[in-house]
């Protein structure tokens, strides 16, 4: 069985990476889900979160939200929404969104509540990876 796989990340706009990994943590649905080489395949959605993966000893983070992930035992696909590096997070921005969210959720009244808990949710994402990535206190 192979060390690696090969791991894509791509959004309507762009190509985020191609590159090698030794193992990958992505956010499902479900749950979050493990990968190593030679994982069973499967398909499932993405939910909002963090996807890390490991090569050479180094782990990098990406913020994400929405998709879809399809793993075969040597590659895997993400098709994602949104999906950002750490440092390609503007803090400040996500700070700002993160207080709003939390502001409309305090307020209650005539709000779509699981629309400002998805926005609550996508904000903590991009700043808590933010800071994994050293850029930012939260």
């Amino acid at each position: 069985m192979a060390d690696t796989f090969q791991l894509e990340i791509v959004t309507p706009e762009r190509l985020v990476v191609r590159d090698t990994a030794e193992e990958a943590q992505i956010p499902g649905k479900a749950g979050y889900m493990g990968i190593l080489p030679g994982h069973a395949p499967l398909i499932s959605e993405l939910a909002v979160g963090e996807i890390t993966y490991t090569h050479g000893g180094a782990t990098t983070r990406f913020a994400v939200a929405w998709g879809f992930v399809e793993v075969l035992p040597d590659k895997v696909t993400i098709l994602a929404e949104t999906c950002e590096r750490a440092e390609d997070i503007d803090v400040s921005r996500a700070q700002d969104a993160y207080d709003r969210a939390a502001e409309r959720m305090k307020e209650g009244g005539e709000i779509d509540y699981d629309r400002a808990l998805i926005a609550l949710q996508r904000a903590e994402v991009r700043l808590d990876v933010a800071k994994k990535g050293g850029l930012a206190a939260h």
